[in-house]
């Protein structure tokens, strides 16, 4: 017997919760458990529930659904998340990847694609929106340009590459420091020995470097 797939889905329409229902509930093995129209109720829900899959609006009040996807992937919840939006934002694409959105689909073209974005991410793959399709394209390539520039990003150990992520979120040395339970004098260090591994030089050039690979690091 197949595995009914249980999912959660979180808007503030509800009109439009009610047609995702519609859709979901038409195929077989697929069962919607629970709704919320606002961020925080959804996390509460997923995190009690832990559906297999979580369909989060972009803008919801409370949270939005990058934000839960963001704690979703910190707490190393099995969920899966499929993020639906408006916004054709590339930068917003790229910040639900960097939480573990496996989805991404916009609201427009929802009714004829979730099924398929649902299967896809119960496999474990990706399902990017066909009109947003490139964004993955120029993620890929920059990643892949970074790696050309950079190939010491390798040598960078998992220590280093954890601060360097916190560096591109505009974290200072001391909340680095507080946030791992580490000594300001010891993320200096490894604040150092990043910049000597990229050959980074320059009192903001670290800070700019992080930032501007902020998606890909």
């Amino acid at each position: 017997m197949e595995h009914e797939i249980k999912i959660f889905i979180a808007d503030d329409h509800p009109i439009f919760r009610k047609g995702l229902r519609q859709v979901i509930e038409s195929a077989p093995h697929m069962n919607v458990v629970a709704e919320a129209e606002d961020g925080v109720t959804a996390f509460e829900h997923i995190e009690t529930l832990q559906p297999d899959v979580a369909i989060l609006d972009v803008d919801m009040p409370g949270m939005n659904g990058i934000e839960i996807s963001k704690e979703l992937h910190k707490r190393k919840l099995k969920t899966k998340v499929i993020i639906l939006t408006m916004y054709k934002e590339e930068l917003l694409f790229n910040e639900a990847l960097d939480h573990g959105v496996l989805a991404y689909i916009l609201k427009d073209n929802a009714a004829k694609e979730l099924l398929r974005a649902i299967n896809a991410v119960m496999k474990n793959e990706y399902y990017i929106c066909p009109m947003i399709s490139n964004y993955l394209i120029n993620r890929n390539q920059r990643s892949k340009q970074l790696t050309k520039d950079k190939p010491a990003l390798d040598n960078l150990t998992p220590a280093e590459k954890h601060i360097l992520r916190l560096i591109a979120e505009s974290k200072t040395s001391k909340e680095i420091a507080d946030n791992l339970h580490v000594s300001f004098r010891t993320v200096e260090n490894h604040r150092t020995n990043i910049c000597n591994k990229l050959d980074l030089h320059g009192s903001h050039a670290l800070l700019k470097f992080a930032f501007d690979n902020k998606h890909l690091l």
